[in-house]
C-alpha cells in the first residue's frame, strides 16, 4: 500500500524525520494532518477515538497516544504498533494507546489490504444518524454518495477481540460504516481518500439532521437517481477523490500551524 508523497517541505524542528523511514515519515505527517483537519472541522472527541494508517511495505500501523488531543498530534508522536496491537515505537514515557481503538482499526487493516487509512468519529449528527431506524437516507447529492453503506449493530465498547469478525463482516468492501448507537467508520485507500470521505460522510448526516428536525415531509430522489449518483462517486468511475483534495487540505493547516508536521 503506498501513500501518496503530499508532504512537502518540513516544517522548523522536523529534524525528527532522521529518525524514520521515508515511507514511515511521509505517513506520519499526512495521518498528523488528518488528525488536525478532523480538529479543525468539528469531528474529534476530546482524547477519544482514532485515525490509523498503514505504513508501506508493512503490516506496522500507526496510531494517536491516548492522552493527547487531536489537535496536539504531530508526525513525530504518533504510536508505531504491529496488527497484534503491541507496540512496537512510542516516544512518550506518559501515552500508550486506547484498546478499543486498536480492535475496531486493527479489524479492518489485517482483513482489507486494499485499506490504507481508517477513521472512526463519534460527532453530534454521526452518533443522531447512528440511532435512527431509517440509518443515512439520501437525501442530498453528498448522501447518494453514500447510498450503499455498511450497519454494524452496537455490542457495547469495543474490547471484546471476537467483535472484530463481525465488524469485518458488516464492512465487507464497502468504504463507510454506521456503527449503531455509536459512530461512523471510514476507510481509504490513503490518508488523503479516507479524510474526504469522512468529511463527506459527517456533511451528509448533518443534513439529514437538519432537514428531519423541519418536521416537515422529506423529498427524496428516485433509487434509479440515487444509484446513478452513488456510481459517479465511486473511485473508479471518475477519480479517487480525496488525492486531489488533499495539497489544498495541507495548504489549509500550514497556513494556520504548521507544527503537525514535527
Amino acid at each position: 500500500m503506498t501513500q501518496p508523497h503530499y508532504i512537502g517541505q518540513p516544517a522548523s524542528g522536523s529534524g525528527n524525520a532522521a529518525a524514520f523511514s521515508t515511507a514511515e515519515w511521509e505517513t506520519r505527517v499526512n495521518l498528523a494532518a488528518s488528525y488536525r483537519l478532523i480538529a479543525c472541522f468539528g469531528m474529534s472527541d476530546l482524547i477519544y477515538n482514532h485515525i490509523t494508517a498503514r505504513i508501506p511495505g508493512t503490516e506496522h500501523l500507526l496510531i494517536n497516544p491516548y492522552g493527547l488531543m487531536y489537535e496536539e498530534i504531530t508526525a513525530s508522536s504518533l504510536v508505531r504498533i504491529d496488527i497484534d496491537g503491541n507496540v512496537l515505537h512510542n516516544p512518550s514515557q506518559e501515552y500508550g494507546i486506547n484498546a478499543a481503538g486498536y480492535v475496531i482499526h486493527s479489524a479492518v487493516h489485517a482483513a482489507r489490504h486494499d485499506v490504507g487509512c481508517v477513521i472512526h468519529t463519534h460527532t453530534r449528527a454521526g452518533m443522531a444518524i447512528s440511532a435512527l431506524e431509517c440509518g443515512l437516507l439520501p437525501l442530498t447529492q453528498t448522501a447518494m454518495r453514500f447510498s450503499e453503506i455498511a450497519y454494524h449493530d452496537y455490542e457495547s465498547v469495543a474490547l471484546d477481540l471476537d467483535e472484530r469478525g463481525r465488524l469485518v463482516r458488516d464492512l465487507g468492501m464497502l468504504d463507510t460504516m454506521v456503527l449503531r448507537n455509536h459512530g461512523l467508520l471510514a476507510v481509504g485507500a490513503s490518508i488523503a481518500q479516507a479524510f474526504n470521505t469522512m468529511y463527506w460522510l459527517e456533511m451528509a448526516c448533518k443534513s439529514q439532521v437538519d432537514a428531519m428536525s423541519c418536521g416537515v415531509p422529506l423529498r427524496m430522489p428516485s433509487p434509479e437517481i440515487a444509484a446513478k449518483t452513488y456510481h459517479l462517486y465511486r473511485p473508479e468511475t471518475r477519480r479517487p477523490f480525496g488525492e486531489m483534495e488533499w495539497p489544498a487540505m495541507l495548504r489549509y493547516l500550514d497556513r494556520r500551524d504548521p507544527s503537525y508536521r514535527d
